[in-house]
């Protein structure tokens, strides 16, 4: 075993009945015969922390099954929902009230329903966040992925958040096999950081601790887009794991090929977590310069190496008291591109879009065969 309890996230399926403009997942899906089952479920390690996603992950119709064998694993459980199914989300919380539920929301109602590709998609996410406060669930919340044609609308999003009292979290543009994606890409960074430090500014002013360490993270973001090393280490794959539909175990979802410790379908979970394969993929994790600052692996990071967010909390709380608020300016990247040190065509050179290449899915031999039969717009939901 590993002597420790674990940051797991389950992808329970790779189908999606959303059209995201900055995931192609959808275009990709897993085939439902070959995806996670319950009983592979057992074999997973304890967890202080278990994100359930997908795809959509209550597409899935067994899925209380798998939140019933996960609840007896893990201290936690949160799923991330599109919003989409709001009668099978109520009916899932009401047998497990501890569930904590996350909805993707991409902007107000336009912006969300034009990038989300999803009728009323903002209405049936906001129905479900009221009926879940109605219902008297805690742990619920909404997010957005940031990029150009939504960054104006996260402050509006942060304060209904505020209204309703509920965890209002952030992402930005990633590439990688987990989203079919090789070209996202931040078009002004000026513009997207400047709205990030309006949030950042909101988050130290509130009364909550919580909030002070949620602008650490989003400070993250903004280096982030900005090309620049990730401010902590990166433990993806000792501490934090991933698993697919396919049983496999992967150290994330940010890489650009699928990178597999072992099948846990196929091993025991200490014969998988100990393998020599598991430890070619840490030696990798170890080299990898992608600098991805996801949630999944800033949040284990921030709690492991706490006192670098502490101290950066601290320095920004003292600097409120004299009146100083946070400033964009203060990563040396962003001062850069200001002062035509760097060009946006450099900094677009570090980030990991590729204009060309063919984009990575991480599929299964069987579910890419089905595909090619079926035509890749095939609903298989």
């Amino acid at each position: 075993m590993t002597g420790k309890k674990l940051n797991g996230t389950v992808i329970v399926t790779y189908r999606c009945n959303a059209r995201c403009s900055m995931c192609s997942r959808y275009k990709a899906p897993s085939l439902p015969e070959e995806e996670i089952s319950a009983e592979t479920i057992k074999k997973l390690p304890p967890m202080y922390f278990t994100n359930i996603t997908g795809g959509e992950p209550f597409i899935r119709t067994d899925l209380r099954d798998i939140v019933g064998e996960l609840a007896k694993k893990s201290d936690r459980i949160v799923i991330s929902t599109n919003g989409f199914f709001v009668d099978r989300i109520i009916a899932l919380c009401r047998e497990f009230p501890q569930v904590g539920i996350r909805i993707s929301i991409e902007g107000l109602e336009a912006t969300n329903d034009a990038i989300r590709g999803l009728p009323d998609g903002f209405k049936r996410g906001y129905e479900a966040l009221r009926r879940l406060k109605e219902m008297g669930i805690k742990d619920i919340g909404f997010g957005m992925t940031v990029q150009d044609r939504n960054a104006p609308d996260i402050m509006p999003l942060y304060e209904i958040s505020n209204e309703l009292g509920m965890e209002f979290a952030t992402a930005s543009l990633h590439n990688s096999f987990y989203f079919v994606e090789n070209k996202n890409i931040i078009k002004d960074r000026p513009m997207v950081a400047e709205n990030f430090e309006k949030l950042i500014n909101a988050l130290l002013n509130s009364s909550s601790p919580k909030k002070w360490f949620r602008a650490y993270f989003n400070h993250g973001l903004i280096n982030y887009i900005y090309g620049q090393e990730r401010l902590l280490p990166c433990d993806m794959s000792f501490d934090t794991f991933f698993i697919d539909p396919y049983g496999d175990v992967m150290p994330c979802n940010g890489t650009r090929e699928k990178e597999v410790m072992g099948n846990l379908n196929e091993q025991t979970w200490e014969e998988l977590w100990n393998s020599p394969q598991a430890e070619a993929v840490r030696r990798k994790v170890r080299g990898c310069k992608r600098q991805c600052w996801m949630i999944g692996s800033v949040s284990p990071a921030m709690h492991k190496y706490i006192w670098k967010p502490a101290g950066w909390v601290l320095w920004h709380k003292m600097r409120f008291w004299t009146k100083k608020k946070y400033s964009m300016y203060e990563i040396p990247a962003v001062r850069d591109l200001r002062d035509k040190r760097v060009t946006k065509e450099e900094l677009d050179k570090r980030s990991t879009c590729e204009r060309e290449g063919e984009v990575s899915d991480g599929l299964s031999e069987k579910s890419r065969s089905r595909l090619a039969e079926k035509g890749r717009e095939d609903r298989l939901w």
